[in-house]
């Protein structure tokens, strides 16, 4: 059965096909997110432990540059959400970009797409269990607790609050985001007071000074700022919830403009913002990765359990990025199950409604990292993340090739765009692309864990096409018996 014929077979029956999902994978989910839930899953993409405690090394290494880097790459991770915005609501699938994959580059792309996500979020859920260990051993009653438990019960409880509800997800990831906004708009406050009253932090008057008399905004040349720009692109990794989250949302075209939208001034407010704060209190030389940049300005002007609180945070953080992470990779292999590239137990959903075929699947990978945690306790954590930068840049990528067909198609009449959308199309989407591809190649300056990751590359490649060899025969099959329903 060629893509084609099956393409125009979608084309034509998709009119006289009103109520039934265009994506099989998308029938039976319950409707039960709010706007607020998805407004706080988009504000919780956009915050997580990338600025609770990246920004600290960050600071360090590029200096009050860095601010610009979490600028820069926050209009284009807006690029990439705003153009899934526009698909999303073209077609609100639960099944996101995969399946707009499958409608605009064919069943491989929506191969790719869908395991290089399952393969993002799997990684990133092992560098989330080895995170909320690592914090959980800051309090001395923990510390003799192995990390590898602590790892497994934090994995345990996230799993349960998944297989519940969608309803339960929402309401626990809309409490994680009010947290973490609450924590940073207080440290904002605390900040502003600083400057306004030019209280001395840590022996220095705050100021532009600081940034003056220490190296000016780029002390160690552009390169750093360069170098630092993959790492941000991984602190944005999760917007792209929202696309999957509308799949599950009773006013699709209500809800998701005004949380994309609003994203672009949460980036601005709370990443840059709160960037500019720390380089005009103290010297980038001051802060450092292994320590939460916001405390080590408390501490600094005394502020006693400042540690504890940020802790917590920064724990909480990770809970809520673990919690999405089995969400989406629940939903988007549903997806491919019901199209034949995943395995046939992830389409199955309980009686709450819920994809825990899926979700278990992703917790199995998860349990993987548990044993990393007990035979590399010190590495566990640096190992995953890099080869989860891979995941999430190639899925942007996908994205914004699937919005550039969908754009094409629809100046050929084919489809009709919304009236949301993303301008300046097709530059804004090769822009976005080549700047993502830059930010993959800059990987390789860095001897250490960044060239290591890039050398996967292949390793996955032939991963992914022995995996294709294994499951195209039940993919031709699937679309054969889609094809005769729709022209039946």
């Amino acid at each position: 059965m060629s893509k084609d014929s099956l393409e125009s077979a979608q084309v034509a029956a998709r009119p006289q096909a009103t109520g039934t999902p265009a994506d099989a994978g998308d029938a039976g989910y319950s409707k039960d997110l709010k706007a607020r839930h998805v407004n706080m899953i988009a504000i919780g993409g956009a915050i997580g432990t990338g600025l609770f405690l990246g920004a600290g090394g960050r600071l360090h290494n590029a200096g009050p540059a860095l601010a610009v880097a979490y600028l820069i790459c926050g209009v284009f991770a807006f690029f990439v959400v705003r153009a899934l915005g526009e698909l999303v609501l073209y077609r609100p699938s639960s099944g996101s970009f995969v399946s707009y994959a499958r409608e605009f580059l064919g069943e491989k792309g929506a191969y790719v797409a869908g395991w290089m996500y399952f393969l993002n979020w799997s990684t990133t859920g092992i560098a989330d269990i080895t995170a909320i260990a690592l914090y959980t051993h800051y309090w001395s009653m923990f510390t003799s607790i192995p990390q590898w438990v602590l790892a497994l019960v934090a994995l345990a409880v996230v799993l349960a609050v998944n297989l519940i509800s969608v309803k339960i997800f929402g309401e626990m990831e809309f409490w994680f985001a009010i947290i973490k906004v609450a924590t940073l708009v207080g440290f904002m406050l605390i900040g502003i007071f600083l400057l306004a009253t030019q209280h001395k932090v840590g022996g220095q008057t705050p100021g532009l000074s600081v940034v003056t008399d220490h190296g000016g905004v780029l002390p160690h040349g552009l390169m750093p700022v360069v170098l630092v720009m993959q790492g941000v692109i991984f602190a944005y990794a999760a917007l792209e919830l929202v696309g999957v989250a509308a799949g599950e949302t009773a006013e699709p075209e209500k809800v998701v403009p005004r949380a994309v939208n609003s994203i672009m001034w949460r980036v601005g407010l709370f990443y840059v913002g709160s960037v500019v704060l720390l380089a005009l209190l103290l010297p980038g030389s001051v802060y450092s990765a292994g320590q939460s940049p916001f405390v080590t300005v408390l501490s600094k002007i005394g502020v006693s359990g400042a540690g504890d609180v940020m802790n917590l945070v920064v724990l909480t953080a990770a809970m809520s990025s673990l919690n999405s992470g089995l969400y989406s990779t629940g939903r988007i292999l549903r997806s491919m199950a019901m199209a034949g590239s995943a395995p046939k137990f992830t389409a199955r959903m309980n009686r709450s409604q819920v994809p825990y075929g899926g979700i278990l699947l992703t917790c199995a990978v998860c349990v993987l990292g548990v044993g990393l945690n007990y035979l590399m306790p010190s590495q566990a954590f640096e190992i995953v993340l890099n080869v989860a930068s891979l995941g999430i840049i190639s899925t942007w990528v996908i994205i914004m090739i699937c919005h550039m067909i969908f754009v094409r198609r629809a100046r050929a009449g084919l489809v009709t765009r919304p009236d949301f959308r993303l301008k300046g199309s097709p530059v804004t989407e090769i822009a976005t692309i080549v700047f993502l591809l830059v930010c993959l190649g800059m990987m390789g300056k860095d001897p250490e864990v960044g060239r290591k990751t890039l050398l996967l590359i292949p390793v996955i490649a032939v991963l992914l096409v022995g995996g294709w060899y294994g499951v195209r025969s039940r993919v031709s099959k699937e679309a054969d018996r889609e094809l005769s329903e729709l022209t039946r």
